[in-house]
């Protein structure tokens, strides 16, 4: 099984970034995870129907084949970080690429969120793009070393 982060916007704050890829290098070979990011439509006149649209193709575009996709949307389950660890090791047994899924300004197209076979929400708050996909990222590596029994996990 591989992990795909999906998310729009290719550019980060430096800090962001910075703390983004940290966490990534953290994970080991073995936990393959990967970002692929897509383009943010540009804002111009368009409706936000065709914005997401737009960031629609995208993101199938940069999908596994056959993958499960699990939407982060402020309307989704909440996990704890070690329901996330246990979730894990459910996708790991069940062997299917997954794709998490971070929408651009506007959200995710309903397209999207409906073929999603699950949904998640990081927080009650409002996070800026660059955080969420920060927080999703450092909490995936928390629930990996939950897994691997690392004490960076504590409870």
């Amino acid at each position: 099984m591989k992990l795909v982060l999906v998310a729009v916007g290719q550019r980060l704050p430096d800090w962001a970034q910075t703390a983004c890829d940290d966490f990534a290098k953290r994970l080991p070979p073995d936990a393959r995870f990967e970002l692929r990011t897509v383009k943010a439509e540009p804002r111009g006149h368009k409706t936000v129907a065709a914005l997401r649209a737009a960031e629609r193709e995208r993101i199938e575009a940069a999908l596994p084949k056959g993958a499960r996709l699990v939407v982060l949307d402020e309307r989704g389950s909440t996990l704890t970080t070690a329901a996330l660890a246990r979730q894990w090791l459910q996708w790991q047994q069940q062997g299917d690429d997954v794709a998490l899924l971070i929408g651009g300004p506007d959200g995710l197209d309903p397209a999207l969120k409906a073929a999603a076979q699950q949904s998640l929400r990081l927080s009650d708050f409002t996070l800026p793009h660059a955080l969420a996909r920060l927080l999703l990222i450092e909490q995936l590596y928390r629930a990996w070393s939950l897994n691997a029994g690392h004490p960076y996990h504590r409870e």
